[in-house]
């Protein structure tokens, strides 16, 4: 495949719904997420409040478009196909809606279900009254990890089914994987992306990633990712690409070996606290999204943000094969860090890496 990106290390934010919530007052209610004026109206809102704050470096180019997007773009929320499948929805003003835990028993998945619930038909509907007022949609909508839906549908009690009956947890992974990969292929035929609603990053991409949340896989061991869901990468990635895992923990690299089985990795979101070194030596041709901590953000100095973020760029090698992202910054977050991390990021592209 061809190279994943062809500028200098790219650099792109999510701020947490509180910080929207206090500079422009959205209320991230269930109807921000499905009423089409809504979804229009607080889309453009939010780009005008990123042109305003750091339209130098490029953020909120659209500020005076209406784009007719279809999902939350500008914040990390995956809920939808967890709502599919079955679980309840709690929206907040300032937050991502909260997935309420099914504690389902047994491993049936009703795969038709799930677009036939009442969830997938008001995606349907947004689609359809945006498409008919502006003759297309774009963006796209988080569809979550298999892992991350199962723990939602079953709890923690899935940890304990892949010890007790593995042949039966494989099939229920099986199960909804068939289901995400429906719901993702049937947003692809819609905006031609999937994966801005899970990292921003990639929007400045030069091919629509396809990436895969594992948040949840900090909770398994090596052996059984390699034994449960591994494949399930392995599939993806030969036939959807530039295919991408999003793993935002702080152990990334504890998987770099199982990583490296997967043929096609072109992209890893890799959590702060991932050894960016030793991940490098097992993926050599991947592209790294390097993660600041959102949290640690707000107590950093302008110099040491400077050494952390060098430190890890340099860990990565190549530029043109390393991102850099800061995601879910909260309403504590000052203008001058968030206008740091775009600074120190052009640094590096003039004085670590010269062509």
């Amino acid at each position: 495949m061809e190279q994943l990106c062809t500028h200098k290390l790219p650099v792109d934010i999510v701020f947490h719904p509180s910080w929207w919530n206090k500079h422009t007052g959205i209320v991230f209610d269930e109807d921000f997420f499905y009423n089409p004026l809504r979804r229009v109206e607080d889309e453009r809102r939010m780009e005008q409040e990123l042109h305003d704050r750091f339209g130098e470096y490029g953020l909120g180019a659209d500020y005076d478009k209406d784009l007719p997007q279809i999902g939350a773009v500008h914040l990390a929320a995956g809920y939808l196909l967890s709502e599919m499948l079955g679980c309840n929805i709690e929206y907040t003003a300032n937050s991502a809606p909260q997935v309420i835990c099914a504690h389902r028993e047994g491993f049936d998945v009703d795969e038709e279900a799930a677009f036939q619930s009442p969830a997938f038909k008001k995606l349907q509907h947004l689609i359809e009254e945006l498409k008919a007022k502006y003759g297309y949609v774009c963006g796209d909508i988080n569809w979550g990890g298999v892992l991350n839906l199962a723990i939602d549908l079953k709890g923690e009690s899935i940890l304990m089914d892949m010890i007790m009956e593995p042949e039966k947890t494989k099939a229920y992974f099986a199960a909804i994987a068939r289901v995400v990969e429906r719901f993702f292929t049937y947003i692809y035929s819609e905006t031609k992306t999937t994966s801005i609603s899970v990292n921003r990053l990639a929007r400045l991409l030069d091919a629509p990633l396809y990436l895969h949340s594992e948040c949840s896989h900090t909770m398994i061991s090596t052996e059984d990712y390699h034994d449960y869901l591994l494949p399930i990468d392995v599939e993806w990635s030969m036939k959807y690409r530039p295919y991408g895992i999003h793993y935002c923990g702080k152990d990334p690299h504890r998987h770099a070996e199982n990583f490296a089985k997967v043929p096609h990795l072109d992209f890893l979101d890799l959590g702060w606290g991932g050894d960016v070194h030793l991940l490098r030596e097992a993926l050599p041709n991947t592209f790294f999204n390097i993660r600041l901590n959102p949290v640690e953000l707000n107590s950093y100095t302008r110099s040491e943000l400077e050494g952390i973020i060098k430190e890890r760029v340099m860990q990565s090698k190549d530029p043109y094969q390393t991102g850099i992202c800061c995601i879910n910054m909260d309403d504590k977050v000052r203008d001058e860090q968030v206008r740091a991390i775009f600074d120190i990021a052009e640094e590096c592209r003039q004085t670590l890496f010269k062509d």
